[in-house]
Formats: structure tokens, C-alpha cells, sequence
């Protein structure tokens, strides 16, 4: 009988951390152990996560360990006179005005937490790792980020057990659209890109989530960067059924002040005061935290009444949220290497088989899979007469009843076919 080889799959993300960052690694660890690897999870115990998702399972049979982890963020909320729920990231989206103290725990975060904020959790799980490894070997190391200190775990325990090290990016390092942002110093750069060099020198394999993204680490000295996307799970879809009593513009997930979409706020205020029957129709739902910006925004526009703030919502609502739009809003980063960032809702917005508007530029790999699974469009922020012409052709067609059949390209997106990619690798660095 063949052994089965083992993983020790490391990732800050995991239950009951909620929203999408949790997918990534869960599918890892579901489908690999599903093709014969025996699973180990290493994650933070007791995390500072943004939202919780307590639905979420875990399959049967992967081992979880859990290391104590010191976060700085109770401390920022404390300093920056933040409320509980309040986001501690105001880096990625403004849930309050900024003030000088979050402009100083961005400067802090950026300088001084290298090369995150879950810096102190490093050396401590590098140290356990190591010993929990003496008597129980693995075959392999896989580590996700960001945040990048759980890829720094994993070549830490790599290079001391002589373990091959697979590096998965859900989101490059500096090359990341948010990195700009983090008011970062000539020293700190040099630092943070010393520490992304050791990483690739020490990585047996690395993927990222998308096409453009792979080539960009490659042109900054990554080697075997293979592309491995995200994906969507069937099983997820089970038992959800659509609902179109009303015309509904989704969005779930952050809205960052990076990606508002005043111009479609614009036309929807607009075909609001022009037709009447498209006013008492329309529902706009923002299913996660909404850049205060757009908000007001949105008050002053006069459609307040028409757009539903539900706050963080667990994975099973958002997609049945998604089930229930006439149209799915999909607004991509207004970044330098916006072109290679695929949001992992994309592939739920395609399984659910509703049209999607995308905003961002066309030629983007987003833009690319929309056209070729005919899903939807991808437009620019500012082109206010394509998001009204796609609005209005969507709401004749949802006042018709019209539905449109799954483009088979879409099923290609299932999480099963990339998993298997990713286990392909791991049996060559084995």
C-alpha cells in the first residue's frame, strides 16, 4: 500500500475568521486531503480577525494546531478612540473619517510591524513548528498570505527542518495595491523587500491568484510562479434558489474608498428621478463594511432609501445575495497592478449565473474571464453611459423574466480543477 504524504499547511486565516480570506487556505486543506494528503493546519489562536463566520465548517479529519499570537490592534483601537465594531484596517477602507492617529497607526503599521502586525507570531511558531515536527514529520510545507508573517513561518521552519516550502500570494507583497498606502519609509522598503527576496530564494514553488500578478513577481526575481485562482465550491450553492421580486444591485464583500462607484450612484440617482417605475423596483444591497465616503455620497445623491447597509454577513447570506441579483457589482481596485487583481467573489458572481458589471479597465484578467464565460461587462468607473445603458437593458430583461443559462467556460472555475494543480506541485517539490 502507498503512504500517504503529508502537509503542514500554515495560514493566520482560518474558522471562525469570516469573509473571503479564509476560503483560499479551507479549499487547500478540503480538496488536498481529499486526492490522499494528510492535512496539519497551523493558525493563530485566539486572532484579532475583521469579521466571524461561526457557520463555517472544517472538514473531517485535518488536524488543527494553534499558536498564541500577540496583536496589536486592541491597542489601536484603544489609542485611535475606535468602537468594538469598528475596522482596525483603515488602511483598506474608511468606516470613520481618518483622524491624525489613524494616519499614525498607518505610518506605525508600515515602518514598524515588518513585515505586518502578526510580526510576533513568527519566531514563537517557528520554534513550536519545529518541535511538533520532531515527532510528527511531513512530507511538505505550504504557507499563505498575506499577512506575509505566515510565509516568513514557513521558510523559517523550512530552512530549519529541511523541509521543501510551497509560498502561496493571495495578494502580491510589495507590488500589493495597498502598499503605497502603508506611508512607507526608504528603510522599511529596503526591509520588506529583503525579507520578499529571502522568500523567494527559500521557496521550493510559489503560486499566486492570478495570470498578470504570476508575471509580475516574476519580473522582480520570483521563479516557478505558477498561477493557481481561486475558484468556487459547488457543495456552497446547494439548496440556494433565486429571488427577483425586486431589481437588486449586489455587492458583498469591503467596499473601500479605493473602489467607490460614485458615477453608478450618479446613473442610478438619475434613472430614479427619470422613470418611476424603475425607483420603486430598485434595491441596491452593500453586504459588508462601506467606505464612509460613498456612503454620504450616496445621502447626498438622494437614494438612501434605496440602498441596504447590512454590515458583515456570513459566506452563506452573500451568496445568496448573489443568488438573488439582477445585477452583480464587481469594482475593482483603482491600483497600479489593478490589471492581475482577481477579487475571489468573481467566481461566485459567475456561478450564480447573474449578468455582472464590472468597473475597471477591460483588459484586465477580470475583464478577460467576464468576456470569455459571457457573463456580464467590464466598463470604466467614469463611462456613466455604458453602466446606464448595461442598467437598463439588465431591468427590461429582469421585468421580462428573462434568465440566462450558466456559460459552460464557468464550471472550469470550480475549486476542485485548481486544487488539483496545486497538488500536482506539491508531489514535484516532494
Amino acid at each position: 500500500m502507498t503512504k500517504r504524504k503529508s502537509i503542514l499547511l500554515i495560514s493566520y486565516y482560518w474558522p471562525p475568521c469570516g469573509g473571503v480570506a479564509i476560503f483560499r487556505p479551507l479549499m487547500m486543506a478540503k480538496h488536498l486531503q481529499k486526492m490522499g494528503w494528510d492535512v496539519t493546519v497551523y493558525t493563530a489562536k485566539d486572532a484579532f480577525y475583521p469579521s466571524y463566520d461561526h457557520e463555517v465548517e472544517i472538514p473531517y479529519g485535518i488536524k488543527i494546531l494553534r499558536g498564541k499570537i500577540w496583536e496589536p490592534y486592541r491597542i489601536f483601537k484603544t489609542f485611535a478612540g475606535r468602537k468594538k465594531e469598528d475596522s482596525a484596517n483603515p488602511v483598506y477602507v474608511r468606516d470613520k473619517k481618518f483622524s491624525w492617529k489613524d494616519q499614525l497607526a498607518i505610518w506605525i503599521r508600515g515602518n514598524l510591524f515588518i513585515p505586518d502586525a502578526r510580526r510576533f507570531w513568527i519566531e514563537p511558531s517557528i520554534k513550536r513548528l519545529c518541535r511538533h515536527l520532531e515527532h510528527s514529520p511531513v512530507d511538505a510545507i505550504i504557507s499563505t498570505g498575506p499577512p506575509h508573517s505566515s510565509n516568513m513561518i514557513g521558510l523559517g521552519v523550512s530552512q530549519k527542518c529541511n523541509l521543501p516550502l510551497l509560498v502561496d500570494f493571495q495578494d502580491p507583497w510589495t507590488q500589493v495595491d495597498y502598499y503605497k498606502m502603508l506611508k512607507i519609509s526608504g528603510w522599511a522598503d529596503k526591509q520588506h523587500k529583503k525579507m520578499e527576496q529571502r522568500l523567494f530564494e527559500g521557496a521550493s514553488a510559489i503560486t499566486i491568484a492570478s495570470p498578470s500578478w504570476a508575471k509580475d513577481l516574476e519580473e522582480i526575481g520570483a521563479k516557478n510562479v505558477t498561477p493557481l485562482l481561486l475558484g468556487y465550491e459547488e457543495a456552497e450553492f446547494e439548496g440556494l434558489k433565486k429571488e427577483k421580486e425586486k431589481f437588486r444591485i449586489v455587492h458583498a464583500g469591503i467596499l473601500g474608498y479605493d473602489r467607490a462607484p460614485i458615477t453608478l450612484v450618479d446613473v442610478l440617482a438619475d434613472l430614479c428621478k427619470a422613470n418611476k417605475d424603475f425607483q420603486s423596483s430598485l434595491e441596491v444591497v452593500f453586504a459588508g463594511v462601506v467606505d464612509v465616503g460613498l456612503q454620504e455620497y450616496i445621502i447626498h445623491r438622494g437614494i438612501v432609501d434605496k440602498v441596504d447597509f447590512t454590515g458583515n454577513v456570513t459566506k452563506k447570506e452573500a451568496l445568496q445575495y448573489n443568488m438573488n441579483a439582477a445585477i452583480q457589482l464587481l469594482p475593482l481596485n483603482k491600483a497600479d497592478n489593478v490589471k492581475g487583481r482577481i477579487p475571489g467573489k468573481l467566481y461566485e458572481n459567475l456561478r450564480s449565473g447573474n449578468p455582472i458589471l464590472c468597473l475597471g479597465p477591460k483588459d484586465s484578467d477580470v475583464g478577460n474571464i467576464i468576456e470569455s464565460c459571457h457573463a456580464g461587462v467590464t466598463v470604466d468607473y467614469d463611462d456613466a453611459e455604458k453602466i446606464k445603458s448595461f442598467i437598463i437593458e439588465k431591468f427590461h430583461q429582469w421585468k421580462e423574466g428573462h434568465e440566462k443559462e450558466i456559460d459552460p467556460l464557468v464550471r472550469s472555475f470550480d475549486v476542485a480543477k485548481q486544487m488539483e494543480k496545486l497538488s500536482t506541485l506539491l508531489n514535484q517539490i516532494c
